[in-house]
Order: structure tokens, then sequence, then C-alpha cells
């Protein structure tokens, strides 16, 4: 499996719809990679153009598998070494083309119902079955600006609840949406 993911905080949208880049925060960071770890992501991308909020990505990286942290706790060391700071989702690309010698199939997540090259769960594991490398789109704040949906080759359906609540933390719908894609169905 080729499958890559990509905590986007810049460009997002605050709630008064206005772009901005978010705040990166830790406990994004330590449970989005150990779901990334748990599904077998090749890497967890995190994206700021922030010098100030790439060194807080650093810190927290170099901390758990150079630091104490590395020899506290091997499993963190091994779900956090999957995480590398980008200042653009370009970036990320080009790294993953110098990884695996093509572009990535962008799939972004947005919990509106967005109509336009909506791809469904089953869809998206059938192209992940297939062997295509793609890069799993997750903003931050309220959701990734319009530019980067539009340069999205797909987007995943949103995560519908029972109650028409639709607000759920990154971390958890990243959880939730990798589990869809990759896990074991057996």
């Amino acid at each position: 499996m080729r499958l890559y993911i990509g905590l986007i905080h810049y460009p997002v949208y605050n709630k008064n719809h206005e772009i901005i880049a978010s705040a990166i925060t830790p406990m994004d960071l330590h449970d989005i990679a150990r779901s990334a770890k748990t599904y077998d992501v090749k890497k967890f991308f995190v994206v700021t153009p922030l010098d100030d909020q790439q060194g807080l990505a650093e810190q927290v990286r170099r901390h758990w598998t150079k630091g104490y942290g590395a020899r506290y706790n091997r499993h963190r060391k091994e779900a956090i070494e999957l995480l590398s700071v980008v200042s653009s989702l370009k970036g990320a690309v080009e790294e993953i083309v110098e990884i695996e010698g093509m572009r990535p199939l962008l799939i972004a997540t947005d919990a509106s119902e967005q109509r336009d090259r909506m791809i469904s769960y089953a869809s998206a594991r059938a192209l992940l079955l297939e062997n295509r490398v793609v890069i799993l789109l997750f903003g931050t704040a309220w959701g990734l600006e319009k530019a980067v949906l539009k340069e999205a080759d797909h987007i995943l359906a949103p995560i519908l609840g029972k109650r028409g609540y639709n607000h759920l933390s990154v971390r958890t719908a990243a959880a939730i949406i990798l589990d869809r894609l990759v896990g074991d169905f057996e």
C-alpha cells in the first residue's frame, strides 16, 4: 500500500470563513501518527509555512525520536518517525514523487457533502488496492481552503453521524477514515 497523509495547517478556514494558518496541536501529531503507524501509512506530512509552528512540530518529533521520549516509549517513537514537516502541500507532493517516482493522487477530506469529484470509501479503497500512490489530505481549523479542494483529484465522502452534528476533531476523523479505507474487514 502506498498511502501518505497530510495534515494541512495552511491554507484553511477559520470560523468566519477567512483563510488562515492554524496552530499545530501536539496531541494531533501524536494521535494521527499513532493511527498512521497502525494503518501502515508510509509518511505523515505536517504542512505549515510558519517557522515557529514548524519548530514546534520538529521539537515534538525530535523528543520522541531522538530525545528522552525515544527511550521512554519505543511505540511512540515508531509512530512519530513517520512525521515529516513541510512548508507546503507542493513540498509534500515533491517528497512523495522522490520516493515513489510518480505524482500521488490527492484525495481531500471535507465535512460538507461536496458533489464535485466526490469519491466513496469503497472507490478510494479500490485505488489503494490497485497500488496507486495516494496522499489523503486532512484540514485543520474549519477545513481545507477551496483552492486545496480544487487541486485535489478526489474529495472523500464525509463522515456522517446519526444526529446531523458534523464537527469531529481532525485526529478523530483521521482515525475513522483510515479504518474505513484500510482497516481489516474480515
